[in-house]
This record gives C-alpha cells, structure tokens and sequence, in this order.
C-alpha cells in the first residue's frame, strides 16, 4: 500500500519523545490556518482519528485541492472518535498578538473535544501550555495523519468563512485570496478602507489606518 505521506521519509513511524508514549494511547493531532492573512479569525482543530476506521489520502491541505480538503472534511468528521475547531477572533489577534492567539485557539479546540486526551501533537516547533503532555511536530502535518487530518479541518473551515465573508463584502475578493495580503487584497484595502474584520495590528491595515 502507498504511504499516505510518500514526500516524507516514513520508514520508521513519527514516535513521540517529549512524553512517556505507549502504543494506544489517546492522541489528538492539533493544526491551524490563518495565520498570514491580513482578515479575520485564526482557526484551529484538534482531531483524534479512529484507527479502527482509518481514512485514505490525509495530506498537509496544502497539498490538496479544495474539492479534496472537503471529501476528506467530511469522513474525517465521520470517522474521527472526536474533532473540534478552535478559534481566535481578529480583535484577540490584535490584542495578544498572532503567536499567542493562535496557542489559545489550538487550546479551545483541543478543550472542545468531546472526548478527554492522553496527549497532544502540534504542527510546528513549539506548543501553547495544555493540560495534558504535549509535543511539537516540525512539519507535522505531512508526518502525523492527526495532524494532517486537522489541518483539513481548520482550512475548510476558514476557507468557509472567507467565502460567507466574501458574499458580504464581494469588491474586497476574499473567496480568491481568503484574506491574505495578495495585490488583489492590498488594492481592494486602499479604495476601500479596512472592514471590522480586518486586523489592525497587521501592517499593511495599520499602516492604511494611521494614513487616514
């Protein structure tokens, strides 16, 4: 069978070392989307998948087109033992800044599980403070099935509200650029100026707002 992971090397199988893991345990695989963009929430999910229904085809969703992401949204919300999302709204963005808004939307995903967690994986180098064991996985969503199967969550989510957000605003182009600082984006943010939405401590709105 193909690995679901073929442009890693995964001969042996990603084993936590940062906690005392044991073959069963309870593990949630955590991931986020939204960090770049200069609109709205940065959204998180936590998934424990079900290895007695397992699904083909987990990838990073950025290797996935969007009509993948959402097949795969969908049986990982049927197959998964638990998901939840998380987020963090842009005013907290801008409160707390994005490195620590986005660790307190991976902790709510990972509060909203509907069942309780032995340990958590994190795409990336470091992890917000759970209150279970915890380890960063560099490059985890193309490592760790849990963590690629969050990552589709989050971006299908975001993904959504960009287009919701989009339908209210269409002259901005947000189901394009889903938010991020594109020319597209950054023309539209001039003629129009910044939308509630938008976040102020990002240069470019910050910037556009001190010129006014």
């Amino acid at each position: 069978m193909n690995h679901p992971f073929p442009e890693y090397d995964l001969s042996e199988p990603f084993v936590p070392s940062a906690f005392a893991w044991q073959p069963g345990m309870v593990l949630a695989g955590v991931d986020e989307v939204g960090r770049g963009p200069l609109v709205g929430a940065v959204v998180t999910a936590a998934v424990v998948l079900d290895p007695a229904r397992p699904i083909e085809g987990l990838a990073d969703s950025k290797k996935l087109t969007a009509k993948r992401r959402e097949r795969l949204a969908e049986l990982i919300r049927e197959r998964a033992r638990g998901w939840a999302l998380g987020r963090a709204e842009a005013a907290e963005v801008d409160q707390l800044n994005i490195y620590h808004a986005t660790h307190l939307a991976m902790v709510r995903a990972v509060e909203a599980l509907p069942i309780d967690v032995e340990a958590v994986l994190v795409d990336g180098n470091r992890t917000p403070s759970f209150t279970c064991p915890a380890e960063a996985v560099v490059k985890g969503d193309g490592r760790v099935p849990a963590i690629a199967a969050a990552s589709i969550l989050a971006k299908v989510a975001r993904d959504a509200e960009m287009v919701a957000l989009h339908q209210r605003h269409p002259d901005y182009g947000f189901d394009r650029h889903k938010g991020y600082p594109t020319a597209v984006h950054l023309e539209a943010l001039r003629r129009l100026g910044p939308l509630p939405e938008h976040r102020r401590s990002f240069g470019p709105v910050a910037a556009l707002i001190e010129s006014n």
